[in-house]
């Protein structure tokens, strides 16, 4: 068993878990509680943020199943390539639109499972 991509699943599970938990809690609720935005573009970004959540939960599938299926690898590539794609995009876009690293850590935690995935390559 791959330990490291064993890790960076768990790791993407704990990623889905704050994104449902907390960004629930702090970002999808209020956004439906809008009521200045209009209906389409309110239901798509939800429609949106579900897809995140079923994203995470594939990535996480993939490390795992990469992790305990060596035949698999192909799936450690794929949730890595998104992994690296998600932190970079993050930083872009706190740059781009200059947000503060604080009000937008989701980078941080890409970079923990990024970083795993990377080091499951190299044993």
């Amino acid at each position: 068993m791959n330990t490291f991509f064993m890790t960076a699943g768990i790791t993407t599970l704990v990623i889905c878990s704050i994104h449902c938990w907390f960004g629930g809690r702090y970002i999808a609720e209020p956004l439906l509680r809008a009521r200045d935005i209009h209906e389409v573009p309110k239901y798509t970004n939800y429609y949106c943020w579900h897809l995140v959540t079923l994203s995470l939960i594939a990535m996480a599938a993939a490390f795992i199943w990469a992790a305990l299926s060596p035949e698999a690898i192909e799936l450690a590539v794929l949730a890595l390539a998104l992994s690296i794609t998600y932190c970079l995009w993050n930083l872009a876009l706190i740059l781009w639109k200059k947000q503060s690293f604080r009000s937008m850590p989701q980078w941080s935690l890409f970079f923990v499972s990024s970083l795993l995935g990377v080091i499951g390559f190299s044993v």
